[in-house]
């Protein structure tokens, strides 16, 4: 009643107030005579005036700008994966994309098509937003170097990293007096070009080296440590010449640019020395564990632009204004990674892209048009790798390196990446660069970033090592080794718990491995540490309950896969214990196959799914990653499919098939070691004679173990019986069996230990 008496009142009142409104509109009419009003009218019919309104609202700036950004991040996003996949860094398919974009291929095969997507009246917007991203994305460079790990660990990173600068920047000098005469644009003097070409050779990705380091496991090592905090000196560093550079050229005579670099050093100290120490006691005082104060928010914003607005105004540009506060931001890494989470998604995946964007259409590889300016471009990617790896190689070897990490230190320093581009860009606005030298400068960029993979490939390849992350021969006197890999730190304690179950506590007798591997997407460099600390944690805590020792890998890998499966198959383990990487327990694993994400599956619903369809129910248990490492493992694995595992005290074992006898090996130590008590469940085929091939292996249980065993059949197992399991044995090659012997059970299931034998040598 209630329902049809608030469905009334919906129509009385829309209804009546639609009525006034026409009527009022009506009587309105009247109103017009003797003013004039010109009735709009047209010969068009409604589609095509329909039509001709879709393309001014397309031309529109706004609605222009929102098609740009849309066709940007799609290119930008498509070219960066598929680079990934080809393991290289996401940032050159970004830059490809924005030459994709410009008139080097859009333009020049497509011009009626770039006409419309980037008429020249609307990048001065996209050239706004590009700027406004530049700047968020320089405040987080700036956050992620840890000053004070050039305090601690300074005195070599320091001569590699001025080394690095310094030799690279006289050969760009030297090389800028050879192409300035044909290359250079008339109004720029010679000084102005040589600084920006040396600058321009000299410069260190450091967001693309910190990614890679982290992608290649070596930022636990003492060499990743060394190429971090190089090239943190080689950022502060080149940004505080690049600040001298830009001053010089603005300044145009030597008396104002001496102007412009006191002021910009009175403002460096400004910031360390006034600013820092302020927003370090805000940050102590307003922090909170979790998130951040929106006041707190504003006011850190409020420190950027101010910084930005001063370094532009004094003539050094905003950028380094961005970076300078980002360095002084609180040095608690907690604190940094909740800022940067807040920032960082908007700034690298919104209006970074924008950037690229711009510099591709700035970036004509078609005036390139003759081979001398492509021997010039040769020459100029050789003197950019002689200048910044050999440079680097070089002052490492110097300092004590292995020829190894000094080629690996020099490779890494030779990546640019987008921290050239800004500098490039810098010197197109400034008109220092010419078209011609910018699209040269930019190939050089991209061709350095793009041999920073291979080449590290190739020195890993001829330097061979031992040294990994593994080495199988730590675990020499271990009898039994156990790998426990998990996803999720919370399902890592569980893993210790079975393998703690299935081992014998004696002195170097068993020993166990737990492996995390995380992606590198959306992880610091800056807080891998807490990040590492966090996801051991539990099992940590397990192991000390247990009174066990464990020896913990932790690596960043895009091929996680592969990993494991090195590891593993490296280690000659006996045992891989796992979890998936969704648990069937939960509605979304099921739910990408059946349709419905509830938390708990629907029995007949899951039954009718897989009866009939032979392996279809391990199919969607077991996710694609998992089935790629059980199907290139050596060794049987144990994957764990877990309800909150509390104990080993009572284990569920079935057996549906005569190969199922592997179980029974895990059976006797679960006995031995947790003195756990079986209920053993038979199902297995009988011939002729009514005698099972797998009688004998359990008669022989039960002669051993007569106390801690008990036989039990599908009629035996009532609501009650569920109560007592705390663990079930299957393998996973029938477990469809176990779900399609009684619907009922699912609900009521404990965790589950799906054993795969594993392929062998």
């Amino acid at each position: 009643m209630r329902k049809l008496r608030n469905v009334l009142f919906y129509i009385v009142i829309i209804g009546g107030f639609t009525t006034l409104m026409y009527w009022i509109i009506a009587r309105g009419g009247a109103l017009e005579t003797g003013r004039n009003v010109v009735s709009q009218s047209s010969e068009n019919t409604p589609v095509q005036e329909f039509i001709n309104s879709l393309l001014d609202n397309l031309h529109h700036s706004i609605g222009l700008l929102i098609l740009q950004i849309i066709t940007i991040i799609l290119i930008s996003r498509f070219l960066g994966w598929i680079f990934k996949k080809i393991g290289q860094p996401m940032v050159i398919g970004e830059i490809l994309a924005g030459i994709v974009l410009g008139p080097s291929l859009l333009g020049a095969f497509f011009p009626e098509v770039s006409g419309f997507l980037f008429p020249v009246q609307s990048l001065g917007n996209l050239q706004v937003l590009s700027q406004i991203g530049l700047i968020l994305f320089m405040f987080i460079i700036g956050m992620e170097l840890n000053l004070k790990v050039l305090k601690t660990k300074a005195h070599d990173a320091v001569v590699i990293s001025h080394a690095s600068i310094i030799i690279p920047f006289a050969l760009g000098v030297g090389l800028a007096y050879f192409i300035y005469p044909g290359h250079a644009p008339e109004h720029i003097k010679f000084s102005s070009f040589a600084l920006f070409i040396g600058i321009s050779m000299s410069i260190t990705a450091f967001p693309v080296l910190a990614r890679i380091i982290q992608e290649r496991g070596i930022h636990k090592t003492k060499l990743g440590a060394v190429v971090i905090t190089c090239a943190a000196a080689d950022d502060i560093t080149a940004w505080c010449l690049l600040a001298i550079v830009i001053a010089i050229v603005k300044a145009g005579v030597v008396l104002s640019a001496l102007f412009t670099i006191f002021f910009a050093v009175l403002y460096v100290l400004f910031m360390l020395k006034i600013v820092r120490p302020f927003l370090k006691r805000i940050g102590e005082l307003s922090q909170s564990g979790e998130q951040l104060n929106k006041w707190l928010v504003a006011l850190f914003f409020l420190v950027l632009l101010f910084s930005s607005f001063i370094t532009e105004t004094i003539g050094i540009h905003a950028l380094f204004g961005a970076f300078m506060a980002g360095v002084i931001m609180p040095e608690n890494i907690r604190f940094r990674s909740l800022f940067i989470e807040k920032i960082e998604d908007i700034a690298l995946v919104l209006f970074l892209p924008l950037f690229f964007v711009i510099s591709g259409l700035r970036t004509e590889v078609g005036l390139l048009n003759d081979p001398f300016l492509w021997k010039i471009t040769g020459l100029i990617i050789l003197v950019a790798v002689v200048g910044k790896f050999v440079g680097s190689a070089l002052a490492a070897k110097f300092v004590g390196q292995n020829w190894r990490d000094s080629l690996t230190i020099g490779t890494l320093m030779n990546t640019r990446g987008l921290m050239e581009l800004v500098v490039l860009n810098i010197g197109y606005d400034l008109g220092v660069l010419n078209a011609e030298i910018f699209a040269m400068m930019v190939i050089m960029a991209l061709v350095t970033t793009f041999m920073t993979g291979p080449s590290l490939n190739l020195i890993q390849k001829v330097f061979k090592s031992d040294d990994g992350a593994f080495d199988g021969k730590k675990n020499d006197l271990a009898r039994h080794r156990f790998l426990l890999f998990f996803r999720t730190p919370q399902k890592g304690a569980a893993l210790l718990k079975i393998a703690n179950g299935l081992s014998r506590r004696i002195e170097n007798h068993t020993s166990f491995t737990a492996l995390h591997l995380k992606s590198p997407d959306g992880l610091h460099h800056m807080n891998v540490e807490i990040y590492e600390k966090e996801s051991f944690a539990p099992i940590l805590a397990e192991a000390n309950t247990l009174g066990r020792k464990i020896i913990p890998i932790f690596n960043i890998s895009n091929e996680i896969v592969s990993e494991v499966v090195q590891i593993a198959n490296k280690g000659e383990y006996d045992l891989l214990l796992m979890n998936p990487e969704e648990s069937i327990f939960e509605g979304s694993l099921l739910g990408r196959v059946l349709g419905f994400t509830t938390q708990i599956v629907h029995p007949e619903m899951l039954i009718n799914t897989v009866t009939g369809r032979d392996k279809m129910f391990k199919s969607f248990l077991i996710d694609t990653n998992t089935r790629a490492i059980l199907n290139r493992i050596k060794m049987p694995v144990g994957i764990l499919i877990d309800k909150q595992l509390e104990g080993l005290n009572h284990v569920f074992v079935t057996l549906f098939n005569p190969n199922d006898v592997f179980l029974l090996f895990y059976v006797r130590k679960l006995i031995r070691n947790a003195e756990s008590k079986i209920f053993l469940l038979n199902e297995t085929e009988t011939g002729e004679d009514g005698i099972s091939v797998i009688d004998d292996p359990i008669r022989q249980l039960l002669e051993d173990a007569p106390n801690h065993v008990q036989l039990v059949d599908k009629h035996f197992i009532n609501d009650g019986f569920w109560n007592e399991p705390d663990l079930i044995l299957v393998n996973l090659e029938y477990i469809d069996k176990l779900f399609l012997l009684d619907e009922k059970w699912y609900d009521k299931l404990p965790s589950i230990l799906l054993f795969s034998r594993g392929k062998g040598e």
